[in-house]
């Protein structure tokens, strides 16, 4: 295989990313749940405040070969804030096109992070999986993630649509 390169995005990777975000929801068998545009990415995420930042696997073409880069992987993350442990850094997506898995783009990506967040000072690194998805808690784990619904007894809950205006009051 080629060289691959994890690189930050840029503003003009956001088709790209549309497009493996969409891949990923169809993965996870969630397509309908995808309602986010490339115009909503380019703001939210090349602003003057952006509220994610990305990582970008591009396949390099070999000395002589006629096409491009080719971005074939992505990692989205945000810092949250843990009251007891400070600074967090919480990997939303992360996604390797079916045919570049196997090769160690992933966990390219997740070390990647991983700099990010020592760099930044985040005692921290968290993700969460879907529980059908064992290779990926397989390779979390590989990695040195500690499970914490195992663990800790931990549950995700998120308030949305409805829900967060009527708690709101709105």
């Amino acid at each position: 295989m080629a060289s691959v390169l994890i690189r930050e995005a840029k503003e003009g990777d956001c088709g790209n990313i549309l497009r493996l975000i969409r891949e990923l929801a169809e993965y996870e068998k969630l397509s309908d749940q995808v309602k986010i545009s490339e115009e909503a990415l380019r703001a939210d995420g090349f602003g003057e405040n952006p509220f994610y930042h990305c990582l970008v696997a591009e396949i390099l073409p070999a000395p002589g070969e006629p096409q491009g880069p080719c971005v074939v992987g992505y990692g989205l993350y945000y810092f949250i804030y843990s009251t007891w442990k400070g600074r967090n850094i919480y990997l939303e997506d992360i996604y390797v096109k079916p045919e570049y898995r196997g090769h160690g783009i992933g966990s390219k990506i997740i070390k990647k992070v991983a700099e990010v967040a020592l760099d930044k000072g985040c005692s921290q690194f968290r993700l969460s999986v879907l529980d059908w998805n064992k290779r990926a808690m397989d390779l979390y784990k590989a990695l040195g993630a500690q499970d914490l619904t195992e663990a800790e007894g931990w549950h995700s809950f998120r308030f949305e649509g409805e829900a967060m205006r009527e708690l709101a009051g709105k």
